[in-house]
């Protein structure tokens, strides 16, 4: 099990949120007790020192930051990378052939302590997923495996979980509860469910992840709690996700 700096609920849930700014990501983290980490989007970033700033300034306050890409932007997974080696942020989100270069930067740098997803998509089948979700794959033909193979490939890259994105809120269940089974059988640490995911939906897609074996879950929760005239994360809706983690996780 990875030595994280996440503070998981009850060692099972934490979420995985955006903020506006860091005033907006400590109300968050307050909010949720600490079983939350922010996300800081390699995206908005011009130059990656400009990030690795940003991402310390947020780490002496949270101490654990999530390095997105934005938006799953293929195009950003070197600069996620590159960010997350200069800062062993506790997090880092990767597309599918992005991983083990994000494995092998962390590594060279001596990190130990940085969760790396790895970005796999539904396809519409239950037990296949597309793993060409890259800069250049994703624009070919659709790579669609097994499931399994994915997580052993997963693995082989010396990745951690499974970001699976874009679920489409309830759309994808079926094909989740697949993602959780090979999780399961490929003994991962952590899956991560994202895309769509809301008030009224998220009890029914944790739940599906509770009821598994995976040892730690962090499913994802962006636009629908981000108020749209401020662009502030909706402190409220923090504490009510919070409540829901506490029912089910017991």
């Amino acid at each position: 099990m990875l030595d994280t700096k996440i503070k998981f609920y009850k060692g099972r849930v934490a979420l995985n949120v955006l903020a506006k700014d860091l005033a907006n990501a400590k109300e968050i983290y307050e909010a949720a007790e600490g079983h939350v980490v922010v996300g800081l989007l390699s995206k908005n970033y011009d130059k990656i020192e400009d990030g690795v700033a940003e991402v310390k300034e947020y780490l002496k306050e949270l101490g654990v930051v999530s390095v997105g890409l934005g938006a799953g932007d293929p195009s950003q997974f070197e600069k996620a990378a590159l960010i997350s080696c200069e800062t062993d942020p506790g997090h880092v989100n990767q597309v599918f052939t992005g991983a083990g270069y994000a494995a092998g930067a962390l590594r060279a740098k001596g990190h130990g302590r940085t969760y790396i997803n790895v970005l796999m998509s539904p396809t519409g089948e239950p037990g296949k997923v597309k793993i060409s979700t890259g800069e250049l794959s994703e624009k070919e033909k659709a790579a669609i495996v097994d499931v399994d193979t994915a997580v052993a490939m997963l693995k082989d890259m010396r990745a951690h979980s499974v970001k699976f994105f874009p679920m489409g809120g309830l759309k994808s269940l079926e094909e989740l509860k697949e993602v959780a089974k090979a999780s399961e059988r490929g003994n991962l640490e952590l899956i991560e469910p994202t895309g769509g995911i809301d008030l009224e939906n998220f009890e029914e897609i944790l739940k599906v992840c509770v009821e598994s074996s995976i040892p730690r879950i962090m499913p994802h929760i962006y636009g629908s709690i981000i108020d749209k005239e401020t662009g502030l994360t909706r402190v409220e809706d923090i504490k009510k996700l919070y409540e829901i983690i506490k029912k089910l996780v017991k």
